[in-house]
């Protein structure tokens, strides 16, 4: 996974944070996630994601876009739609959504040993 300054462009842009905790089983999760962050990156005003699961248990998935017109736009989307209605259905026990406003970034990244005094 790519971390570093220069990913997203100079704030402020907006994050949309999907925290959630899974049922037992795929049900064709995984392609379903796979094809919604491929869909997602060809929408306009997507910027990025970031996305981690512990096991079965809580996940924190964090997409980034140029706007909150770009997030509804995506929200809007038929075939995301119909993947959020699976996730109620059947894959998810809770989850939780929060979308904000990124006003400020800023990295760090470790130099390669070979350059580190």
């Amino acid at each position: 996974m790519e971390i570093g300054s220069g990913r997203f462009p100079e704030p402020p842009y907006c994050a949309v944070i999907f925290t959630s905790r899974r049922t037992q089983g795929d049900r064709d999760y995984t392609a379903t996630a796979e094809r919604m962050i491929a869909l997602a990156a060809g929408q306009p005003g997507f910027l990025g994601v970031d996305s981690v699961r512990e096991g079965s248990e809580l996940g924190i998935t964090v997409s980034y876009w140029r706007d909150e017109d770009s997030i509804a736009a995506w929200r809007r989307n038929a075939e995301h739609t119909e993947a959020r209605e699976s996730g109620r259905r059947s894959w998810y026990e809770a989850f939780v959504v929060q979308v904000a406003k990124v006003e400020r970034s800023y990295a760090f990244q470790r130099p390669p040993a070979a350059q580190r005094p």
